[in-house]
């Protein structure tokens, strides 16, 4: 038997108010998500003045409220908290939530961001390395009385992290890089995710994600695979190509990259046919945005329809 396909959503974040993220969260717990996931941005993505919901602490407030998806972050990039402050904040979250804390990290790529709030944003090759580093001092102070590293952006010395997290919290790495990046996913991650933008290029980043764990001498088998999406799904086909074209308009070239061609959308039963061909590629969860300004009525017809259809295998 395979790996149980898993499924999250992200919740409303960007020009939402908290009532529409905390009934969303809710809903998506009582439908049987398995995660539910915000972005890490200081500001609004693409334009700086839309307001959004700072990460962990808007999944600190969604940790109690909900009872069992686990809750990450897609993804938290070095230097906007020192990895120290990152493992607290995480510990503490993980509490609250009874276990149920994923990390997500990422290099970050908004420059105007970092800067504005006066942060450093070095190459990417050097924010490569801090995520190295980074995954080296949660670690440590996860599972040591005392942590002590020292490297070359960021350095602890005997720092305590009480109370520890419930579990070790998993550490999800997403990203493209098919030779650094992959070599930090081999090297500390439980789970890779792709970024939506390469959706297209799912299986050759798998296959990449796959050598450097054989150079690495890690298991590939021992990391989760999984799919950042937009998903457009409606009862109907018209209803579906209609809401494709709007998505399509809306997302642009992030998360609506080569949306008809290689994204899911559809009927339920195209949905479920789509969903196959990235599992076939090796994908094993599907981080999904819901498309529709009220996001709980796509994923009820995702949880009634097409769950059931991947649940059942796994059964």
């Amino acid at each position: 038997m395979g790996k149980p396909i898993r499924f999250g959503a992200t919740l409303p974040q960007i020009k939402r108010t908290w009532a529409e993220a905390r009934d969303a969260a809710i809903e998506f717990d009582r439908l049987g998500f398995d995660s539910a996931w915000v972005c890490d941005h200081l500001c609004g993505m693409p334009m700086p003045n839309l307001p959004i919901f700072e990460a962990w602490s808007e999944l600190a407030a969604v940790a109690a409220i909900t009872s069992r998806v686990e809750l990450g972050t897609l993804v938290s990039p070095p230097f906007f908290r020192h990895p120290s402050v990152l493992a607290k904040q995480v510990a503490t979250i993980d509490q609250i939530s009874g276990g149920r804390v994923v990390v997500g990290l990422g290099t970050g790529w908004f420059a105007q961001e970092f800067e504005s709030y006066g942060l450093p944003f070095p190459s990417v090759g050097e924010r490569l390395r801090a995520i190295d580093e980074t995954c080296e001092i949660l670690r440590r102070m996860w599972t040591e009385p005392q942590a002590t590293f020292r490297g070359r952006f960021f350095s602890v010395e005997n720092a305590v992290c009480e109370p520890k997290p419930v579990r070790r919290p998993p550490i999800l790495i997403g990203g493209g890089g098919e030779k650094v990046l992959m070599g930090l996913v081999a090297k500390h991650a439980d789970r890779w995710n792709n970024l939506a933008a390469f959706q297209a290029q799912l299986g050759p980043k798998v296959e990449a994600l796959r050598r450097r764990c054989g150079e690495l001498g890690r298991d590939f088998d021992e990391i989760e695979v999984s799919q950042q999406c937009t998903i457009v799904i409606a009862e109907t086909d018209e209803g579906a190509r209609a809401a494709l074209a709007k998505a399509s308009r809306v997302y642009g070239g992030h998360m609506g990259e080569a949306l008809e061609e290689h994204g899911i959308w559809g009927t339920p039963g195209q949905v479920i046919e789509r969903i196959e061909r990235h599992v076939a590629l090796g994908c094993t969860a599907f981080l999904v945005e819901f498309f529709g300004r009220d996001t709980r009525e796509p994923a009820r017809l995702f949880a009634e329809k097409v769950m059931p259809a991947f649940r059942s295998r796994a059964a």
